[in-house]
């Protein structure tokens, strides 16, 4: 066999060179400092005041600050703990992911103090991003935010996909569902966004501050039903009773980055490497360990049959799997980790398939790796280990797993978040 057929050796460090180099692409088509600055309006001629939340909240800030030397700039934004940036004129907050604390709850409520009593001269820039939902939570009245709190974990064994969590964040909120924006009414508002999630919809994007929200009296009796007797019985009432109607209004809002200019970002990368790219799309959804099991039939078919295309070819995907815990405490591990391991599973050592799964945050689920590798020999190494991989995946323990055989992805927070970043590399 080659070394590319045994997974060791040259083959093995190039694939990995490859696999990391498409993952850095992505990441960077999404750096904030790169692609901001091209999207803001027209400087105002008065105040301008910004909020924001989210992972990249506070080097959005940071780019706001370098392009507009010149404005009257003030405001605040929430980031996660340790996703701060350096700024001089906007405040920065920081507050938990991905379940809400009282840091969460207080930095709502400075972002909607600074957008008060502003007049139709002035401008509100709303930076938002990724993982403001939890990092911006007012609860909306009658609902305390240990309510929101055992909801927001509810929602994440829940296997629900990320819209219907929004959905339920939304209704539950104060400041979410077009609420921002109608507290800084009259000033004139623009959102700047990084999308993470599937089809870029901004209401599902921080579950949509500054947009008007048309689903506010859909019945969401279904996804009650689905968070089951644990769902804390204010929130129930909130949920089964459609939510005050909005006037509709209009949104400025600016896309700057999204899972599917990373996937190109990457898919130039890897031409320039001689490797074909395929984008399967932006939007991949279901569960994880069932994604894994599709990939790995992709690749076989790929490399026995060379359909869809034959390799070197590269494979790309974006979206959010979901995995589901029941009610068995779970293991160590996020989504794109389940997938991988559920893909080496399936791949059953098969020459010539290299993989990378993370999150471009930097943080897949909550741990302190963005995701892993897989090799054609990983199922081997990991059994070499002692370790059982059918029975990790059934524990959701593919984190430790991966961390044990020292493929995991580490790349520390990247202040970005355009979703989850999958690769499938083949080679002859």
């Amino acid at each position: 066999m080659t070394n590319s057929e045994t997974g060791n050796g040259a083959g093995n460090a190039r694939a990995r060179q490859i696999l990391a180099d498409l993952f850095s692409a992505a990441v960077g088509a999404a750096d904030p400092m790169r692609v901001l600055a091209p999207a803001l309006p027209e400087k105002p001629s008065g105040r301008c005041v910004v909020v924001g939340a989210g992972k990249s909240a506070a080097v959005m800030a940071r780019a706001v600050e370098e392009a507009w030397p010149d404005v009257d700039l003030s405001g605040v934004v929430v980031t996660r703990y340790g996703h701060g940036a350096p700024t001089r004129r906007i405040e920065v907050l920081e507050a938990s992911h991905p379940v809400p604390d009282e840091a969460s709850e207080r930095a709502a409520r400075r972002i909607l103090e600074a957008v008060s009593g502003l007049d139709e001269g002035d401008l509100v820039l709303a930076l938002i991003s990724g993982g403001g939902s939890s990092l911006m939570a007012l609860p909306a009245e009658g609902l305390s935010l240990e309510d929101k709190r055992r909801v927001n974990r509810l929602l994440l064994a829940s296997g629900l996909g990320i819209n219907e969590m929004n959905q339920v964040r939304r209704r539950l909120s104060g400041i979410k569902g077009g609420r921002l924006a109608e507290a800084a009414r009259p000033a004139r508002l623009v959102t700047l966004a990084i999308s993470d999630v599937p089809g870029d919809d901004p209401r599902a994007i921080a579950s949509g501050p500054t947009v008007h929200d048309p689903d506010a009296d859909e019945d969401l009796a279904s996804v009650v039903e689905r968070l089951g007797a644990e769902l804390p019985e204010a929130a129930r009432r909130l949920l089964l009773r459609p939510a005050e109607a909005m006037h509709p209004f209009e949104a400025d809002y600016r896309m700057i980055a999204t899972p599917q200019m990373a996937l190109e970002a990457a898919a130039e990368v890897a031409r320039r490497s001689g490797i074909t790219p395929l984008l399967l799309g932006d939007a991949l959804e279901g569960e994880a360990r069932e994604a894994g099991i599709l990939m790995a039939g992709i690749a076989r078919s790929m490399r026995r049959h060379g359909h869809p295309l034959a390799g070197p070819a590269v494979v790309l995907s974006g979206g959010e799997t979901t995995v589901s815990v029941g009610s068995a405490k779970p293991g160590r591990g996020g989504r794109n980790t389940e997938f991988l391991l559920s893909l080496a599973i399936s791949l059953r050592g098969e020459p010539g398939v290299f993989a990378l799964s993370a999150d471009t945050d930097g943080i897949d689920g909550t741990e302190d790796a963005a995701g892993a590798l897989v090799t054609p020999d990983t199922i081997e190494r990991v059994r070499a280990a002692k370790l059982d991989p059918a029975a990790m995946l059934s524990g959701h323990d593919s984190y430790s797993l991966f961390s044990r055989i020292d493929d995991l992805v580490v790349t520390g927070p990247t202040l970005t978040n355009v979703n989850d970043f999958r690769a499938l590399l083949v080679m002859p």
